[in-house]
């Protein structure tokens, strides 16, 4: 019982001089990768085990003959550990990283359909309110010459394609966040669309004073999903018409690259601040110049970039010739 005892504190002394300043160690990479963390942990294990089997037999408590095959089976053994320790540590490295980036783009989100529920809360609040001034005028009698009531009638006409319009937004940026947004990928003409769209598109520009041109002749065929396709374009030409002065200019080119077809819009707006370039295509996001009622909820670019790469497509955006040029990459 008395070597039993005396073998214990042999061993334990020889473990703790290891293990004392093994958890020192540890301490201080708490802060570094899991991968090493785990390592160190394993290193230090099967170093504790061996420095407890040496001072045993140190103390004669173990035979010659079964120190070398201990001493022989104690390091293979941490050695395959070791890759174990390794590999596990990785595995759980990558598992961290990606919850921290699933938590950081959670918050992201989150934070977007906050300002999102913020922002379509203040843009349909506004005209929510003078169509129920209106409204109330109309129904009390307020006013009731033909003129002003017919006034009353159209202000209101509007406002509601206005939020109709907004709320078709609001539905079309669900079915793509979610994932229903189901396309129907054929070879479309772009020429086609595009030549649609500036058509649709030419009644808001001349009523703005502003020229839309379309230098290409000969467009690529892509394949996308038609109506799909068609929104893009209305988008990009209505958010270029939007921002460029009076007297302005609106330019649609086309063509095809190695990738595939692509087509850019650019105006005369004056460019876009640097800072927020990246962030245009973000949801509701309305950089620094104020927006009037009029100029909806600043989900059309957010749509443009979910709908491009629904397509498997890319959109980007660049200040030119004193302006902005948004370009729109598409599959051959």
């Amino acid at each position: 019982m008395r070597d039993l005892s005396l073998m214990l504190l042999v061993a334990l002394g020889g473990s703790l001089l290891v293990v004392v300043p093994g958890a020192v160690v540890l301490h201080r990479l708490q802060r570094r990768s899991i991968t090493l963390n785990v390592l160190v942990l394993l290193i230090v294990t099967v170093l504790a085990v061996l420095a407890g089997i040496l001072a045993v037999a140190a103390e004669m408590f173990i035979e010659p003959h079964d120190l070398n095959v201990i001493l022989i089976v104690v390091p293979i053994a941490g050695g395959l550990s070791l890759l174990m320790a390794w590999w596990l540590g990785r595995r759980l490295a990558r598992a961290a990283m990606w919850a921290q980036d699933a938590r950081e783009k959670e918050r992201l989100a989150e934070a977007s359909r906050r300002d999102l529920v913020a922002w379509v809360s203040h843009d349909l609040r506004t005209p929510l309110a003078g169509m129920r001034a209106m409204a109330e005028a109309l129904e009390d009698g307020v006013v009731s010459d033909r003129a002003t009531v017919a006034e009353y009638h159209r202000r209101i006409r509007t406002e509601t394609d206005r939020m109709a319009s907004l709320v078709d937004d609001l539905f079309e940026l669900s079915r793509i966040n979610s994932g229903a947004l189901q396309l129907t990928p054929t070879a479309v003409a772009l020429g086609d669309v595009v030549s649609d769209a500036v058509a649709a598109a030419e009644p808001v520009a001349k009523a703005r004073g502003i020229k839309l041109v379309s230098h290409t002749e000969v467009w690529p065929q892509v394949t996308a999903s038609a109506p799909e396709l068609s929104r893009v374009v209305a988008n990009l030409l209505l958010n270029a018409i939007r921002y460029t002065p009076s007297d302005g200019v609106v330019t649609v080119t086309g063509g095809r690259d190695r990738d595939g077809g692509w087509f850019a819009v650019a105006d005369t707006c004056g460019g876009i601040p640097e800072a927020d370039l990246p962030r245009v295509f973000e949801v509701a996001f309305r950089g620094m110049r104020a927006r009037t009622p009029g100029d909806g909820g600043g989900l059309g670019l957010a749509i443009v970039r979910g709908l491009v790469e629904a397509h498997g497509g890319r959109v980007a955006v660049e200040n030119a010739g004193g302006g902005c040029r948004f370009t729109v990459h598409l599959p051959a």
